[in-house]
């Protein structure tokens, strides 16, 4: 089966071919046992050592390792039991237009008239719809599937028209919308981008510096679209981003703070993740750029910082090897830090005045990159 997911040029709805293909999942268990064999499934092993550089994407997707879910052994039997209860709820719950959230599906198991079936935790639950993303190449937002919400807002030139109960409706982003911005919704594909007036996307990891950064105008006077990631950006995040860059052509910037944790954030918006390498061309913008903050930033504005931890070093030394992170610019940044010792959050700029991020830091950073 296809793993290219979000990618179908035919002419069924998503849903029609969401059902479709979790229908043909079922399927092909049941051909398995009638010619008497064992049920398997078999996917991607999702590990570092296993994504490699899709070079006509530029993003990096699973190789070509795999691993075996078989009913050979009780434990596997066990999530193919699972599976087989997931796809059953799915394709009814499309069948019925209706959807769920993640955490609803892992206690909807509890009443499955098998306690076998029943997940033991909701990462349990979690990781099996990824699987069935991967083995049939449909999105969860397609089989209805929603998180719980992220919260994450952007804020800036833009006009779009999303669908509400009510039919369509046209919002700007910066005049329509209060301080907080715009809520991006769980599926970003719904919305139609109408027209703007930014000039780039700048993403950014926290709150405390969205705020600051809205607070002094940075979106209205650099013609600015602030996404907040909000942490470890979530999948509606990171599409909308890639949408904005695809179709409105728009450079995207990352500005996180200046920690391992941090560079990872920057490299799910720009290279995808590991465990979901199978939705990198749906999800990833490999053309974003890393502003900040960068260590060699930690010398040059001599930044308020904080001693590495133990467990920064490690991550450190891990990204190193890391595949994604294997890049002049990243290898000479992170020895750099490994060197200093430090880590500084974005907050840590207000030390030079609060109005040092807006007049002085990102101009002169975005003027470097040949952003502005």
């Amino acid at each position: 089966m296809s793993t290219d997911v979000g990618v179908d040029d035919d002419d069924r709805t998503p849903e029609e071919r969401a059902r479709e293909r979790l229908v043909d999942l079922a399927a092909q268990f049941y051909d398995q046992m009638a010619g008497g064999d064992v049920p398997e499934l078999r996917l991607p092993t999702r590990s570092k050592s296993n994504i490699e550089y899709d070079e006509e994407s530029g993003v990096w997707v699973y190789g070509d390792r795999t691993s075996t879910r078989s009913a050979n052994s009780v434990g596997g039997a066990r999530k193919l039991l699972k599976a087989t209860y997931a796809v059953e709820f799915l394709a009814r719950q499309l069948e019925q237009n209706r959807s769920s959230t993640l955490r609803e599906l892992y206690y909807l198991s509890e009443s499955w008239d098998s306690e076998e079936a029943a997940f033991s935790d909701q990462s349990e639950s979690d990781k099996l719809v990824e699987d069935l993303e991967i083995v049939t190449g449909v999105t969860r937002e397609d089989f209805h599937m929603r998180p719980e919400e992220s919260g994450a807002t952007l804020i800036g030139p833009l006009e779009i028209v999303e669908q509400t109960r009510r039919g369509e409706r046209r919002i700007h982003c910066q005049e329509d919308v209060g301080e907080g911005g715009y809520q991006i919704p769980n599926n970003p594909d719904t919305i139609e981008f109408v027209d703007h007036d930014c000039a780039f996307v700048l993403a950014v990891e926290t709150g405390g510096m969205r705020d600051r950064l809205v607070e002094n105008g940075f979106d209205d006077e650099m013609d600015a679209l602030v996404v907040h990631l909000k942490g470890q950006p979530a999948r509606a995040t990171r599409r909308i981003t890639k949408r904005i860059h695809d179709e409105l052509g728009l450079p995207v910037v990352v500005f996180t703070d200046g920690d391992p944790w941090s560079y990872r954030i920057y490299g799910s918006v720009a290279y995808g993740s590991i465990k979901s390498a199978h939705l990198s061309k749906y999800l990833a913008t490999p053309e974003a750029q890393f502003v900040g903050i960068q260590p060699s930033d930690i010398v040059s504005y001599d930044l308020p910082t904080d001693p590495l931890s133990d467990s920064d070093v490690n991550a450190l030394e891990s990204e190193l090897d890391d595949p994604r992170f294997q890049t002049d610019y990243w290898e000479d940044q992170i020895e750099l830090q490994l060197d200093i010792g430090v880590k500084a959050e974005q907050q840590a700029l207000a030390a030079r005045g609060l109005d040092f991020v807006t007049d002085t830091y990102l101009p002169e950073r975005l003027d470097e990159m040949g952003v502005i």
